[in-house]
């Protein structure tokens, strides 16, 4: 339930921020919240707290968005993790950002969709599977298809999902009445229905093109499906032709010469133009090919001549294509040799070295060097070295689509944020080539369109009966995964059907995601999004994050054994530890370090929060009534409320810039050093003189518990959620009001706590150079006359263990600070030859700078050309450093003599 907007006046013009008043959310034992805190175990246990919470919040329905509600939409899908998959680090930080943003937007009265749900991730799934059968030494084909397709949703059912279970643990906040997989009735008929309406647009057709094949899943691959790697091989360089007619060209795959059909070199090389139009033998054979001349060659590498081999590399394929080169293929799926001679049926790896043995053999070898390490193309499945491969395959016309998705980002329809990456997402909308979506696998999407005994090609819509007879037979190959996840920002909501979901949460606010799939998916979800959806994009921004890297800021790998199990650091530290320490690391587009001892910090954050509030709650820390008026509040009271008004604007801020590292990083200092150990601390000296400032007090306090939950809670939701409900006896944080900004500043009170923090922060200083313990009590005798510090004598006391003088109390050590001195009666316990040497090396270090700053600040050739407020900060470090000289000359004088 969404509370009223609660902004009164209070008589001093102290404006309220907002607070529970909708009293059908509280408990009925919350009459008198405070008395709760007894309630509350001395150490926060996580384990203990975090399942059984999260289910309460699952089972009252606080994340099922409505889509007949009135109040403004605010959508985010979850990027679908594969069904195989389980929750890495990665997900963790993905996941944690969008909960972050999607809990706080609940809190400020939106509808709030974060919709889950997985992708059927065809070869990941059909692997799983068919390793399942190898057991029992089985292959899909002895299956058959239907039987092999059912065993598979079979392994769905009982294996698949398990990250669903790990979302949970983690605390996302989403929907799951709605969750959705890319196989589901309604997805697939989303697939059927716009891959109908491509076709019908001629966006879709089906040809002979290179594409990566893996010899293993025997089948095509996306790009994002192979993983480069730099590999030890060889590149031998083979002399083609004889005497002044001969050309030497380099290869690393010596094996497909044998479907070499042409050479090319550049049209502008002088060395090759005589050989331009010629042809010269391919050895090994008894074919002539072609000299070419080509402007992809680059004459500046190598030889500047290159072997063409148009049906087993893209770059060659397209030089054929431009000059009418044939297209011999010489490898047949499994990538043995196929070609008539002595290599006929030789795998390709032992093709390579037969065919550099024949070569070497007929003194073709110019050169061969071992080891060259070159990147490789592998499966990301199974590891297998990638063939590029001539293959007969479907295809999506992209250019009109691409040209679009450019045009959104470019005319302000969706913002990529941080700006700088924009660059990166035109480079390949801009040079986007057409996108093989078909894939030799039986798990998937098939392909909807049927082959005729007379040639005929039917594609098929969802809504129509398939051709029948004799003869005709569907299409075997299913779709690229990529194709069905293109449509998740429409498809799960219902398209193509006009849902209430659809038309109320559609388009999405943001994709959160990171940058490295911007090509593969954000690129294909744009323009389908765009297209289906009449030229309306898929989402407002596109929010992209770097990937989590280890502490070194290398990549993690099971290899190196750097890699970690998110649940391994949630069972040792709990949920909202992980959380915070994946978004205190989160900067727009930029990887994210992380090690075991940041989240160990978290973990002692969280304990803070949960000792620092056990301790207010114990003192009376109340929400009730209004806040009093400002002549009845502390200078620390206004100091507080002033920063915490001041932290929720920039909080607010920080969020709608995506900046999560900078608002994890505002909320920790805020609520560690502002309100744990500055405010409770000053607070407990009010609260042990009692009376009608006490109680003030107790509830400001209250009042600064409240609002700092409630800014924590996005990002750690379990502590804060389990401490606010015993401070105020509501229901619950997930849906309680997000604070505002009252607008109330007292800079004066700043200022006055300030100075206080000032001569605290010195004095523990000295202190802490002197070797005195913490908690040991020291004599003094502060002179604050004429400073703003008198009525907080007994705070300062307090903070820094000093005690009234008594009789024959003696100054040992005087300390000038801010207008005040404080006298302390170190007898005993000074090292006054420490300390006066420690003052020397500080009045050094403070007079070199002066000397410095001077130095520049009387160079007039300096002080015409530098810029003004490079002076100025100059002379604010030269007021700085002489203030220095002042304070430390005095400390010196103040230590006693000998």
């Amino acid at each position: 339930m969404a509370h009223p907007q609660c902004v009164s006046k209070a008589p001093s013009g102290i404006r309220k921020l907002c607070v529970v008043t909708d009293t059908t959310n509280q408990r009925p034992d919350a009459s008198h919240p405070g008395d709760n805190a007894a309630t509350l175990p001395t150490t926060y246990a996580p384990a203990e707290v975090e399942g059984e919470l999260y289910e309460r919040w699952v089972d009252r329905g606080y994340f099922t968005a409505d889509a007949k509600s009135d109040k403004p939409a605010y959508t985010i899908v979850i990027p679908p993790p594969n069904v195989t998959g389980a929750l890495h680090l990665g997900h963790a930080f993905q996941h944690t950002l969008m909960d972050a943003l999607t809990r706080r937007k609940r809190m400020q009265g939106y509808e709030t969709l974060w919709l889950p749900g997985m992708d059927h991730a065809g070869i990941a799934t059909q692997n799983k599977v068919e390793q399942q059968l190898a057991e029992s030494n089985l292959s899909r084909h002895d299956l058959g298809r239907e039987a092999f397709v059912e065993k598979v949703w079979e392994w769905k059912e009982n294996y698949g999902g398990r990250i669903l279970g790990q979302m949970r643990r983690l605390g996302d906040g989403v929907d799951w009445s709605r969750e959705r997989f890319t196989m589901d009735e309604g997805l697939s008929k989303a697939v059927q229905t716009i891959f109908k309406k491509l076709f019908d647009d001629g966006l879709i057709y089906r040809a002979e093109r290179i594409i990566n094949w893996c010899p293993r899943c025997l089948t095509a691959l996306s790009d994002i499906e192979v993983e480069h790697e730099d590999s030890p091989g060889e590149l031998v360089s083979i002399r083609y032709g004889e005497g002044d007619d001969s050309v030497v060209v380099a290869t690393t795959r010596a094996e497909t010469m044998l479907g070499d059909t042409a050479i090319a070199v550049h049209p502008e090389d002088e060395r090759y133009a005589h050989l331009v139009g010629r042809t010269v033998k391919l050895p090994l054979t008894d074919r002539e090919i072609p000299v070419v001349a080509d402007t992809h060659v680059d004459p500046e590498f190598g030889t500047g001549a290159v072997k063409v081999t148009p049906a087993h590399d893209p770059n060659d394929f397209a030089i054929g294509q431009r000059h009418g080169l044939p297209s011999m293929t010489v490898m047949d799926e499994h990538g043995v040799i196929t070609v008539h001679g002595p290599f006929l049926g030789l795998d390709r790896l032992e093709a390579r070295s037969a065919v550099v043995g024949a070569l070497r053999e007929q003194g073709r070898i110019v050169e061969e060097k071992r080891p060259y390490m070159h990147a490789v193309g592998h499966c990301s499945r199974c590891h297998t070295v990638v063939e590029p491969r001539l293959s007969l395959q479907w295809w999506v016309k992209v250019e009109p689509l691409a040209q679009e998705a450019g045009n959104a980002v470019r005319d302000g329809r969706v913002q990529i944020h941080p700006k700088e990456l924009e660059g990166r997402y035109f480079s390949w909308v801009d040079n986007m080539h057409d996108w093989c979506i078909s894939r030799q696998l039986w798990w998937g999407h098939r392909i909807p369109v049927w082959y005729g005994p007379e040639g005929q090609v039917v594609c098929v819509g969802p809504n129509e009966e398939p051709p029948a007879g004799e003869g005709w037979h569907q299409d075997p190959d299913v779709l690229d995964t990529w194709f069905s996840s293109g449509l998740w920002p429409f498809s799960t909501l219902g398209w193509p059907e006009q849902t209430q979901d659809l038309e109320k949460f559609y388009a999405t606010d943001v994709l959160l995601t990171g940058h490295d799939i911007i090509f593969f998916w954000v690129a294909r979800m744009m323009m389908f999004g765009l297209y289906a959806m009449d030229g309306k994009a898929p989402f407002h921004t596109i929010a992209l994050t770097g990937l989590v890297r280890d502490q070194f800021g290398k990549k993690m790998s099971k290899s190196s054994g750097t890699a970690v199990d998110p649940l391994d650091w949630m069972d040792a530290y709990g949920a909202d530890a992980v959380r915070f320490t994946l978004a205190r690391g989160a900067n727009p587009g930029a990887d994210v370090p992380i090690g075991e001892d940041w989240v160990q910090g978290s973990r002692n954050f969280c304990n803070k929060i949960w000792n620092a509030t056990r301790f207010a709650l114990m003192n009376g820390a109340t929400i009730e009534g209004e806040l009093p008026a400002a002549e009845q509040l502390t200078a620390a009271d206004r100091w507080i409320l002033s920063r915490l008004n001041a932290t929720v604007a920039e909080a607010d801020a920080l969020y709608d810039d995506y900046q999560f590292a900078k608002l994890a990083d505002l909320l920790f200092h805020f609520a560690w050093d502002e309100v744990f150990d500055w405010y409770v601390e000053l607070s407990k000296t009010t609260l042990a003189k009692g009376g009608a400032q006490a109680d003030a007090s107790r509830r400001v306090l209250g009042e600064v518990l409240d609002v700092t939950l409630r800014l924590l809670h996005p990002v750690v939701p379990f502590v804060t959620d389990t401490l606010w409900t015993t401070l105020t006896g509501a229901e619950s944080l997930v849906v309680t009001e997000w604070p505002k900004d009252s607008g109330f500043r007292d800079a004066a009170a700043e200022s006055e706590i300030a100075t206080l923090q000032q001569v605290v922060t010195e004095v523990r200083r000295f202190r802490s150079d002197q070797g005195l313990k913490p908690g040991q009590r020291v004599p003094a005798q502060l002179e604050l006359a004429g400073t703003v510090l008198v009525p907080h004598e007994d705070a300062i006391r307090s903070l820094l263990r000093l005690t009234e003088p008594e009789a024959g109390f003696h100054a040992t050590a005087s300390l000038p600070v801010a207008g005040a001195t404080v006298a302390l009666d170190l007898s005993g316990t000074i090292d006054v030859a420490a300390e006066r040497k420690r003052l020397a090396k500080d009045l050094a270090a403070a007079e070199k700078e002066k000397a410095q700053t001077s130095g520049k600040l009387g160079n007039e050739a300096f002080l015409a050309k530098a810029p003004d407020d490079v002076v100025a900060k100059i002379r604010t470090r030269q007021a700085a450093a002489e203030a220095d000289i002042a304070r430390i000359t005095a400390q010196l004088a103040s230590l006693p003599q000998g």
